[in-house]
C-alpha cells in the first residue's frame, strides 16, 4: 500500500490546453498573465506550477520553446516552486511538437499521458453562445472526431529523449489501462520511482468521478506499485474541489488550477489560480494535514533541484 503523508503536495495547472479564452475573462493568456497567476498560486501554497503556454494575440495553445521563455525565468526568480512542464501540449498537437519544451529546457518535471484516449472537448460548445477568436469553436468541434494519440512509440519517444536531462514524469492516467501501461514501462526499466502517478478524472472519454472511480484507480495503483508511488488527483470542472476532498482524506496529494476548472465553487468563476489553491488548502489543513513545501515536493518525488534545469 502507498504510505499516506502527512504533507500533501499542492500541484495548480495555470491555464491548460483545453479551455478557450471566451470561457473566463480570468483565464491567464499572455506570458505575463501566465506569471503572474503561477507566482501568486506558488505563494498560496502550491508547490507545483503545472505550466502550459498560449499564443498572446489570440490565447491558442502552443508549444514553442519561445513562448515559454518569456515566463518561466521570471517565474523562476520570483518563487522556488517545482516548474513541471507539458507535453500533453493539446489533444490536436503531434507527439515531436508536444515535446519540444521539455526537451529544451530539462525542467525537473514533465507531464505524461499515458495512453491514446478519446478527449470531448465538444460538450463545452452548447455552453458559450459567443467566442472571442475563429479557432476557439473549430477547436472544440474538432475533439469530436479526434483520438489523443499517446501510443507505446510515443511514451518510450518521450522518455527516452528525457532520459539524459534528469527529468522526472507527472504520470497522468486518465483510466485503468494508463495504470497498466505505467506498469509496463517500469518493468521494462524505462523509468523508476517514486512515481508521480496523477489521476486524471472527468474528461470525455477517460474515467468517470463517482467516488468508486477514485477508489478504483487508488486501488489499482497500490496493488500495481505498492509503495513506489506518489498519488496526486485532480478533478474536471465542477468536481474538483469534491474529488480532491476525498484524495486528500485518504492521504493523496491534489491538483488544482485553471487548467482542470474554471470555477471557484458554484456559479463563480475563479478569478486567479490562487484562488484555488487557497480553496484547496483550507480543505488540507481542516482535515488536519500539513501542506508540502517546494523543498518537501522535491524529496517526496527525488528531483534534481531547480538549480539543475535549462531556464
Amino acid at each position: 500500500m502507498a504510505k499516506p503523508s502527512r504533507k500533501i503536495i499542492i500541484t495548480c495547472a495555470i491555464t491548460g490546453g483545453i479551455h478557450t479564452p471566451s470561457m473566463s475573462p480570468h483565464l491567464p493568456v499572455n506570458s505575463d498573465q501566465i506569471a503572474t497567476h503561477a507566482i501568486e498560486a506558488a505563494a498560496a501554497g502550491a508547490s507545483i506550477l503545472h505550466l502550459h503556454a498560449r499564443t498572446a494575440e489570440d490565447g491558442r495553445p502552443t508549444q514553442d520553446p519561445a513562448a515559454f521563455a518569456e515566463f518561466l525565468p521570471r517565474v523562476k526568480q520570483s518563487t522556488d516552486a517545482v516548474l513541471n512542464l507539458t507535453t500533453g501540449g493539446s489533444p490536436t498537437m503531434t507527439v515531436e511538437e508536444r515535446l519540444r519544451p521539455a526537451t529544451h529546457f530539462a525542467p525537473e518535471v514533465a507531464s505524461l499521458n499515458m495512453g491514446s484516449m478519446n478527449f470531448g472537448l465538444y460538450p463545452m460548445l452548447d455552453r458559450y453562445k459567443e467566442f472571442q477568436h475563429e479557432w476557439e469553436p473549430a477547436y472544440l468541434e474538432k475533439t469530436r472526431d479526434t483520438v489523443f494519440k499517446n501510443t507505446f512509440k510515443d511514451i518510450e519517444y518521450i522518455l527516452e529523449s528525457c532520459s539524459g536531462n534528469g527529468t522526472r514524469f507527472e504520470f497522468e492516467c486518465y483510466d485503468t489501462s494508463h495504470l497498466y501501461n505505467l506498469a509496463h514501462f517500469r518493468d521494462r526499466g524505462l523509468v523508476k520511482g517514486p512515481l508521480f502517478i496523477q489521476t486524471v478524472f472527468g474528461i470525455l472519454g477517460g474515467i468517470g468521478t463517482h467516488p468508486e472511480d477514485i477508489a478504483h484507480m487508488r486501488r489499482t495503483a497500490d496493488r500495481l506499485f505498492g509503495d513506489d508511488y506518489v498519488w496526486s488527483v485532480l478533478g474536471a470542472g465542477r468536481h474538483q474541489m469534491p474529488i480532491t476532498t476525498m484524495a486528500a482524506s485518504m492521504g493523496g496529494n491534489v491538483r488544482v488550477g485553471l487548467e482542470d476548472s474554471l470555477w471557484d465553487g458554484p456559479g463563480t468563476l475563479a478569478k486567479t489560480n490562487a484562488d484555488q489553491v487557497r480553496r484547496v488548502r483550507k480543505v488540507i489543513e481542516g482535515l488536519g494535514l500539513e501542506v508540502a513545501s517546494p523543498q518537501e515536493a522535491r524529496q517526496m518525488l527525488d528531483l534534481k533541484g531547480g538549480d539543475q534545469v535549462g531556464f
